[in-house]
């Protein structure tokens, strides 16, 4: 028994007709990235390079939750700095702008514990990486066990924390790199007029 399908394909027992391919919802003119399913942010689908194609969604999402959470803090403390905000001391006092921050902290030598601590943190991180890949601690990507008294407590509103995390995060990259890029290229300070 054969019957004739949507489009130009005869379906038989033999040879069933195509399916139709699932489409992206964050990006609708490419295709639905299948290995998130089962991860914060699966309706929407949004891999458009497909990095997932290519890499464990565990270690991709490990390192979007990272670098957004990073490019979070970096945009409110960028804007914050170029407003005035400024640590005691009169190292941080001479500073005029963000941009040429990092130069004179390294002058007032204070960027080697700076980056001893943040090499700290990356190597707790990265056993925590690995343990969790592993299975031997039972940890999300991008669960550090902080803060997780903050989140709602019903699965729903959890997950809907979770996305907007994420989300945010993405903004923040994008973000952060404008400010960088306006920052340099004009000179001034934010909101760079």
């Amino acid at each position: 028994a054969t019957k004739l399908s949507e489009g130009p394909f005869i379906e038989t027992e033999t040879y069933p007709a195509p399916k139709e391919m699932e489409m992206s919802a964050a990006v609708p003119f490419l295709r639905y990235p299948q290995v998130l399913k089962g991860w914060v942010g699966e309706e929407k689908g949004f891999d458009p390079l497909g990095v997932t194609d290519a890499l464990p969604v565990y270690w991709v999402r490990e390192a979007e939750l990272k670098h957004g959470r990073v490019c979070m803090l970096a945009t409110v403390g960028w804007i914050a700095t170029d407003l005035g905000m400024r640590f005691p001391g009169d190292q941080f006092q001479s500073v005029q702008t963000t941009l040429e921050a990092h130069d004179k902290m390294v002058e007032a030598g204070l960027m080697a514990p700076f980056l001893g601590a943040v090499g700290t943190f990356e190597l707790y991180s990265l056993w925590l990486f690995f343990k969790g890949w592993e299975m031997e601690v039972n940890r999300d990507a991008g669960d550090f066990f902080l803060g997780k008294q903050f989140l709602p407590k019903e699965p729903a509103k959890e997950k809907d924390m979770r996305l907007k995390e994420l989300e945010n995060g993405r903004l923040a990259m994008f973000a952060f790199s404008g400010i960088v890029t306006q920052a340099a290229m004009t000179g001034q300070a934010w909101p760079f007029m």
